[in-house]
C-alpha cells in the first residue's frame, strides 16, 4: 500500500476484503519469499548477544551497513536494516532474521541466503560470535535473556503471560524458517490455504530441528512446534475454518476481526489495545479511528499454521541451516505452484477429518514422522510429498526454461527416505559425539558455521 492508502480511515469491512483481493496476481508473477531467524553467542561464552555491548546486535546491524544495508531507526535506536525489498530485523530474544526479496526462483532465494550468511560469517569472526539456526535455543532459558529494546515488545511482553504458558518462550527462545508463496485468485487461495493447513504438520516433522532445551533434550523433535501450543489459542495453532465450505476472503476477515489487537501505532508510539478486538476498533470503541495501515499491523499479528496476507505464509518448520532453508521452498513450490502437483496434493487431503489433521499436529511435536492417527502415517504421507513436490519442480523447470529447481529437494530426499531427521541425528550425536554436553554442540557449530547443519 502507498502511504495516502496506509493512511485511509475504515469506513467498512468490504474494504478489509479487498485489501486481501489485491493480493491476487497471474502465475506468472508467482513468486518466492523466504524468511529465516537464527541466535547468535558469544564465541567465547556462548551467551546470547545483547543489544548494546560493544561487540553485541547494535554493533553488527552497524556494520552490516557495509554491504549496502540502509538503518531502520526507532527513536535514536537501529532495530533493523533494509535493501531493495529485503530486511534485516530483531525478534525479541535478539533472534536475527532476515525477511527476503521476491524472487521468481529457488535458486535466486538460495543465493540471498547463502550471502546472507557469508556476510553474517564476516561479521561473526571480527567481533567474535557465532550464528546457530535451531528451531529453540539448545542452551539457554528465558529468564537468562536479553530482550530487544523496541517499544511493541514490552507491550507483547506484559500481554503474553495472561494467554498461555510458553509466550515468553516463544518470543525469546524459538527460531523459524518461514516460505512466502502468492494466490492467482479466491478459489487458488483457498485450496492453497486448505493444502498448507493440512500438510503443516508433515513440514514440521520433516524439519524438526529442536530437541534441547537448557543444555539437556526435552523430550520433544520440534520443541518449538509445541511450544507454539501454548502461546496464544485466540491468534495461533490450527485453524479448522479453513475447511468450512463458504471459507474465502471475508471469512478470513471475519477471523481477524474478532481477535485482540496487541497495540495501535500512532505518532511513533505503540499504545496498548487493551483486549479490544478489531472489531470493537471499527465499532467505535477507541478514540482513535482505524485506519488501513492499522489493519496492514493487525493482520500480521495472528500467527497460526498458515496466514493469509497478500500472500501465504508457511509457518511450521524449525530454523535451520542454508541447504535446509532453500529444501523448505522447495518443497512448498514443488506442492503449490505447478498444477498436477497442487491437485495431487488436494486429493491427498481430501479424505482428511478435522479431528485426524488434529491429533497428527498434536503427535507431530514429540513423535515427528512416526507420527500417526487413523491410515494417515506421518513418515509415508512424507514420502508421497517427496515425490509430488519433485515432480513439480521438475515440470515447472521444464515450463520455465530453467535450471531444475528439484536439487534443492535433496534435504527433504535424505530424511524422508532414512525416516531420521534432523532432531534425532542430533540427539545420537549428543549421546556419542558431544558426550551429552550440548555445549560442545555449540563449539562444534562454531567451526561449521555456513551450510552445513551441526548434524551433518
Amino acid at each position: 500500500m502507498t502511504e495516502i492508502e496506509k493512511q485511509q480511515e475504515i469506513q467498512h469491512k468490504s474494504q478489509l476484503v479487498a485489501y486481501f483481493e489485491r493480493g491476487n496476481k497471474p502465475p506468472e508473477k508467482w513468486g518466492i519469499g523466504t524468511e529465516h531467524e537464527k541466535f547468535l553467542y558469544e564465541q567465547s561464552s556462548l551467551k546470547r548477544l545483547d543489544y548494546a555491548s560493544e561487540s553485541g546486535i547494535r554493533t553488527i546491524l552497524r556494520h552490516m551497513q557495509q554491504y549496502g544495508w540502509d538503518p531502520i531507526m526507532e527513536q535514536d535506536k537501529i532495530i533493523g536494516l533494509s535493501q531493495d525489498g529485503a530486511s534485516i530485523t530483531l525478534e525479541p530474544g535478539g533472534q536475527f532474521e532476515l525477511s527476503g526479496k521476491n524472487f521468481s526462483t529457488i535458486h535466486q532465494t538460495y543465493m540471498e541466503t547463502k550471502k546472507h550468511f557469508e556476510e553474517l560469517k564476516m561479521i561473526c569472526h571480527k567481533f567474535g560470535f557465532f550464528s546457530l539456526p535451531m528451531g529453540v535455543d539448545p542452551l539457554w532459558r528465558v529468564d537468562e535473556l536479553p530482550w530487544m529494546p523496541k517499544s511493541r515488545y514490552a507491550l507483547m511482553r506484559s500481554y503474553m503471560p495472561t494467554k498461555g504458558k510458553l509466550g515468553l518462550e516463544m518470543m525469546t527462545n524459538t527460531a523459524t524458517i518461514q516460505v512466502n508463496l502468492d494466490y492467482a485468485s479466491e478459489a487458488d487461495m483457498i485450496q492453497k490455504m486448505r493444502i498448507a493447513q493440512a500438510l503443516q504438520p508433515i513440514a514440521t516433522a520433516i524439519f524438526a530441528n529442536s530437541p534441547f532445551t537448557g543444555g539437556k533434550p526435552n523430550g520433544y523433535l520440534s520443541y518449538r512446534a509445541q511450544i507454539w501450543n501454548d502461546t496464544d489459542p485466540d491468534r495461533c495453532g490450527f485453524l479448522p475454518f479453513i475447511f468450512d465450505e463458504g471459507f474465502g476472503f471475508e471469512h478470513w476477515v471475519d477471523y481477524l476481526l474478532n481477535v485482540p489487537m496487541y497495540f495501535i501505532y500512532r505518532d511513533n508510539q505503540f499504545l496498548p489495545a487493551n483486549g479490544m478486538t478489531f472489531k470493537d476498533f471499527m465499532d467505535g470503541k477507541h478514540t482513535l479511528k482505524p485506519t488501513m495501515n492499522d489493519w496492514e499491523t493487525h493482520a500480521s499479528t495472528v500467527f497460526p499454521d498458515v496466514r493469509l496476507k497478500q500472500f501465504i505464509e508457511m509457518r511450521g518448520a524449525d530454523a535451520s541451516c542454508v541447504n535446509h532453508i532453500a529444501a523448505l521452498s522447495a518443497f512448498w513450490v514443488g506442492l503449490l505452484y505447478d498444477t498436477k502437483s497442487r491437485n495431487e496434493a488436494y486429493e491427498l487431503i481430501s479424505n482428511w477429518d478435522i479431528e485426524t489433521m488434529q491429533a497428527i499436529r498434536a503427535q507431530v511435536p514429540k513423535a515427528g514422522l512416526n507420527a500417526s492417527s487413523g491410515n494417515i502415517h506421518v513418515g509415508q504421507i512424507a514420502i508421497q510429498l517427496y515425490r509430488i513436490a519433485l515432480a513439480g519442480l521438475t515440470r515447472r523447470s521444464q515450463l520455465c526454461g530453467s535450471e531444475d529447481e528439484s536439487q534443492y529437494l535433496d534435504p527433504v530426499r535424505d530424511i524422508t527416505a532414512s525416516g531420521v531427521t534432523q532432531a534425532e541425528r542430533l540427539l545420537d550425536r549428543y549421546h556419542t559425539t558431544y558426550h551429552e554436553d550440548v555445549r560442545e554442540l555449540l563449539y562444534n557449530w562454531q567451526r561449521l558455521q555456513l551450510q552445513s547443519c551441526p548434524n551433518e
